[in-house]
């Protein structure tokens, strides 16, 4: 494309109400900035949005959709499957073409204390964070929302001193932070938001092999409760848990694969619906939440094809067959592949 290139993924605490939804992203149709996937998940009651475009417009709409967010979303009425901290539970910035990692660490940086000036609290994660305990957003985020009260009065049981207050905004629990809840921001690479779903309702196959898959694998505790060691996980760079999809009637096993270089999408999904059919259950396809590059299709296609010599179209279309990715919603490539996506556009 020859221009630099970012991409942001807000993830947003709000995903029934689509009027509030749209309201959300339209703060972000800005010039410069592409909207590419727009994914309100009603179980999970979140939406992910993604935009692209070059650094600082995104920047800008980033702070547009945050500020939004803030005014829409009542985080005291909220409810969800998900895990979440509070009206954007996380946004990240990532390098697309010609931007480096520490540029997208500056604007995360730079949004991050321009959210914290409207008295919210704020946490720096990822390649932004402060210090090492709040990389990683499934340690900085445990307890969730409803852990945040305890957080900032010094009491939390399941937070030290080092991931208890935001870096920036609010310290305060009164009635804009207990709205807002905790906002999120970081800068990360390209990861894939991956659910493998399960033929069964209470999840109780998916939560098993969540903690049998993910890479910091499951804690074992004495019976005592005080000795305790940790399993390794079969899978290496990938977050997984186990969660009911109650309007669909399954389960899935939610994951992030934070390096599909090392982990991809057919390693994910052959190795849980083996686990799957050991424990009694059946995948029954898989979805990917946001977008996806071409390449990690392209190696999935690879894998499942029987030659090597197919244009990547043809692998893409071998890989949503065999990962069953319409299973719950249609997969168009064209939309869901970042450099599809983003081809041709010229905004």
């Amino acid at each position: 494309m020859g221009k630099s290139i970012i991409e942001c993924v807000p993830n947003i605490s709000e995903g029934r109400d689509l009027k509030k939804i749209n309201r959300i992203v339209d703060a972000a149709r800005i010039p410069g900035v592409k909207i590419l996937g727009i994914e309100p998940d009603s179980d999970y009651n979140r939406t992910v949005i993604t935009f692209a475009g070059t650094p600082a417009e995104v920047e800008h709409a980033a702070f547009l959709l945050i500020q939004a967010s803030i005014l829409e979303i009542d985080m005291r009425n909220h409810s969800g499957e998900h895990p979440r901290m509070g009206c954007v539970d996380v946004c990240p910035f990532v390098p697309i073409s010609g931007v480096s990692m520490d540029q997208c660490i500056e604007i995360a940086k730079r949004v991050a204390m321009k959210v914290g000036n409207l008295t919210v609290p704020v946490f720096l994660y990822g390649g932004a964070a402060s210090d090492n305990s709040r990389t990683a957003l499934s340690a900085l985020r445990k307890g969730e929302y409803e852990d945040l009260v305890h957080r900032f009065n010094g009491n939390s049981t399941v937070h030290g001193p080092s991931t208890c207050l935001p870096d920036l905004g609010s310290e305060k629990w009164d009635e804009s932070s207990q709205r807002s809840g905790a906002i999120t921001i970081g800068a990360r690479d390209i990861l894939i938001a991956y659910n493998v779903n399960i033929d069964e309702k209470d999840a109780k196959i998916s939560k098993q092999i969540g903690s049998i898959v993910r890479s910091s694998g499951r804690l074992m505790k004495s019976n005592d409760k005080e000795k305790k060691f940790r399993t390794q996980g079969l899978l290496n760079h990938v977050q997984g848990m186990g969660v009911p999809l109650e309007t669909h009637s399954i389960s899935q096993v939610s994951m992030n694969l934070q390096q599909y270089s090392h982990t991809n999408l057919h390693h994910a999904y052959d190795v849980i619906s083996s686990l799957a059919i050991d424990m009694g259950g059946l995948a029954i396809g898989s979805e990917i939440v946001g977008l996806v590059p071409l390449e990690s299709m392209v190696e999935s296609g690879k894998w499942y094809a029987d030659s090597d010599e197919l244009s990547d179209v043809e692998y893409v279309s071998l890989a949503i067959e065999k990962l069953g990715l319409s299973s719950i919603h249609h997969f168009d490539p064209t939309q869901r592949i970042i450099e599809w996506c983003l081809e041709g556009d010229d905004e």
